[in-house]
């Protein structure tokens, strides 16, 4: 049925500019949207194109001014695009109900509008608050908390004690709460550390697919509020990874690493044991962190070097070998003039310097 673009702006808080009755549909790309549907024009080279748009409407940013379009002003249009696209394609959700093959432990405190898919599997005294979906295959074990409104996508391992928060998203293939990688070793024998602690994951988390999250060996491995993470991502024992942080793709973090908020770790980093990243950091694509980043740094490289240094580093890589050969010449000439270098002389017996 679609929403009027007054609803939409004052959806995302926006500042319409047009018709306010106009109905929109739906929303696409730029190159893509119908007179039907909206879309967003987030820089000044989409606003430039704007007559270009088969779009109904364009999300653009609050000081751009057209007479072409019906518009929606905000300070954020990718940010406002996100918001309307859902509010305009929300997610599919299961009907509530356990499915008839799923498999209920005893205890369980259930919410209004849960949903257990196919094959599922809940532990003992699990909980689970208003409108949890939980997929099909999934295991939930004891004594598991869920919050409202958080959906667990097919095939997901949530293991004894750990703790979800509200409104969290965690995709298939995802194991939480597995044991960390520790043992102790004699000089002979690896014996494994037994861990007691939990995963606790806050509100408004986004779990890709198939990460590991480890529980703590005391304690609690804790993703707070608003991370969000890609898919094979691996967090280890006692981790803490602050508010609205960012995991990119194969990112590895050892045990008990701290991450401040809002950082971003890109595709393939790999960090230390025992490190502190601050507020703020980022850490670019397939860096090794050996040392601690302070907050607000951008390092990259492995070992990771501030960004600026890495550039000066990467220019200067491909030149190495050539670098190489001009040393060797040089050296060589060096060593051919140290040989031509005529003797002193000596003087004679007397002490008299022979007369030219």
């Amino acid at each position: 049925m679609g929403h009027t673009l007054k609803e939409l702006a004052e959806a995302v808080d926006g500042e319409l500019a047009g018709s306010p009755d106009r109905v929109i549909a739906g929303a696409a790309p730029f190159e893509l949207a119908g007179p039907d549907q909206i879309t967003y024009a987030g820089s000044a080279k989409f606003c430039r194109r704007i007559r270009e748009t088969g779009a109904g409407a364009v999300i653009v940013p609050k000081d751009f001014i057209s007479e072409e379009k019906d518009l929606i002003r905000t300070a954020f249009p990718e940010v406002a695009f996100a918001r309307i696209l859902a509010l305009l394609h929300p997610q599919a959700r299961p009907a509530p109900g356990v499915r008839p093959s799923a498999r209920i432990g005893a205890g369980l405190t259930c919410g209004k509008d849960v949903a257990v898919g196919e094959c599922a599997v809940l532990g003992e005294e699990v909980v689970c608050e208003d409108r949890v979906c939980i997929g099909a295959g999934c295991y939930i074990g004891d004594r598991v908390r869920i919050g409202a409104e958080t959906v667990i996508q097919p095939n997901v391992t949530i293991l004894d004690d750990c703790v979800v928060g509200a409104r969290v998203i965690i995709h298939s293939g995802t194991v939480i709460g597995a044991d960390g990688f520790g043992y102790a070793s004699d000089g002979k024998e690896h014996h494994k550390i037994t861990h007691r602690g939990i995963v606790q994951i806050d509100d408004d988390v986004e779990i890709g697919s198939c990460n590991t999250i480890d529980r703590a060996t005391f304690g609690k491995t804790w993703i707070q509020r608003g991370v969000k993470t890609d898919n094979l991502v691996h967090i280890a024992h006692n981790v803490q990874v602050g508010e609205g942080t960012l995991l990119v793709a194969q990112a590895g973090i050892s045990g008990s690493v701290t991450i401040g908020t809002r950082a971003i770790l890109a595709g393939q980093v790999g960090v230390s044991q025992h490190l502190h990243i601050g507020d703020g950091a980022i850490v670019g694509p397939q860096s090794g962190l050996g040392k601690d980043v302070d907050a607000g740094d951008i390092v990259t490289g492995s070992p990771a070097m501030p960004h600026r240094i890495w550039l000066k580093v990467h220019r200067t890589l491909p030149r190495l070998p050539d670098l190489a050969k001009q040393v060797a010449e040089l050296t060589r000439r060096l060593d051919t003039l140290e040989k031509q270098k005529p003797v002193e002389s000596q003087g004679d017996e007397g002490g008299n310097t022979p007369s030219e």
